[in-house]
């Protein structure tokens, strides 16, 4: 290769791993060369020196039940994927649900397999992060974490997103508004009841249940809701799917939707919100977009400075974007 190009053995090295400092005629000559000898580099030869694997662990605290039923993880999946295919790193999807899969997540990721990771859709009592951190792997958190101290993470703005459906809600006079929560043991569920509360802070109890972000969650939870309160005159769902669930409950009861019952979700996943009867008015976040910025912001490696593309320093020197969120106006409110 350097006798085909010209050059020292040391340039062809500096040109093939993407390295600095090789001035651009003599770039052109190795990458010529490479060309015509197709020669494809020794990954696992290159990690031995540069110690870098060119891969990153995808970590989803949820059972593959749930993840490959939710188009949320789907389209999380897809931006975190166009982000590393650009840069190309490959991408390995690690699943969790029980504590033996914690542990093969933790021995996997010491072992040196990857060269970071991102995690998400983790729950406050979750092991993960002490283990992610035992392993000394990098790591980019999507959503907020639920713990005191230094994380870099994105997410986007729950409680704003929240308080927005709701002053919705109550700008179309309606005056018994309900909230179908999201599990009350993730910080994006808490987050947008706290919206709720933001705005309605005098809302009867009766007029909340927690829901588990499925269908079967939010049927179950408008059940109740209209045993607790049949004269209820609006729901704010903590997301699309849940709104899917509560919406099949008001039509087998009898209830019109919006004339009787306005309902509103968040995340405005199109093929949920969009098919949905009628069609869902919705918090949209950035979902796809997300993931492209957690894979980015890992790559990077660094910490970013206080407003750098969009993302804030925390006290303790970590890093986070939060997105934010817009109204989407359709049917169904």
């Amino acid at each position: 290769m350097a006798a085909r190009a010209g050059v020292s053995r040391a340039t062809v090295s500096r040109v093939v791993n993407g390295e600095a400092g090789v001035r651009e005629v003599l770039a052109v000559k190795v990458r010529r060369a490479v060309k015509e000898l197709g020669y494809v580099p020794n990954r696992a030869a290159r990690s031995l020196v540069t110690r870098r694997h060119d891969a990153v662990a995808v970590v989803i605290a949820e059972p593959e039940t749930r993840v490959f039923a939710d188009p949320f993880f789907a389209l999380q999946l897809r931006g975190i994927s166009k982000e590393l295919t650009a840069r190309d790193v490959q991408l390995l999807l690690l699943l969790t649900e029980g504590r033996d899969d914690h542990e093969r997540v933790g021995r996997y990721l010491a072992g040196g397999h990857v060269d970071g990771a991102l995690v998400f859709s983790l729950h406050l009592d979750d092991p993960l992060p002490g283990i992610i951190h035992g392993a000394g792997v990098p790591t980019v958190f999507g959503g907020r974490p639920g713990w005191a101290g230094s994380a870099r993470y994105v997410d986007c703005d729950n409680r704003g997103g929240a308080r927005q459906a709701v002053r919705h809600l109550v700008g179309l006079g309606r005056t018994r508004v309900a909230h179908i929560t999201g599990p009350l043991d993730q910080t994006s569920a808490v987050d947008r009841l706290d919206g709720y509360r933001d705005v309605l802070p005098a809302a009867d109890p009766d007029l909340v249940v927690e829901g588990d972000f499925t269908p079967a969650g939010g049927e179950r939870a408008m059940r109740l809701l209209l045993d607790r309160r049949p004269d209820v005159d609006a729901v704010f769902a903590a997301n699309d799917l849940t709104a899917s669930g509560a919406l099949r409950v008001l039509r087998e009861s009898g209830r019109r939707v919006p004339r009787d019952v306005a309902v509103v979700g968040f995340d405005d996943m199109l093929p949920v919100a969009e098919q949905a009867d009628p069609p869902l008015t919705t918090v949209r976040q950035d979902i796809e977009g997300m993931g492209r910025l957690m894979a980015a912001m890992l790559l990077r490696g660094d910490v970013h400075e206080e407003g750098a593309d969009g993302a804030d320093a925390d006290a303790e020197g970590g890093a986070c974007v939060v997105l934010p969120t817009e109204l989407v106006r359709r049917e169904s409110a």
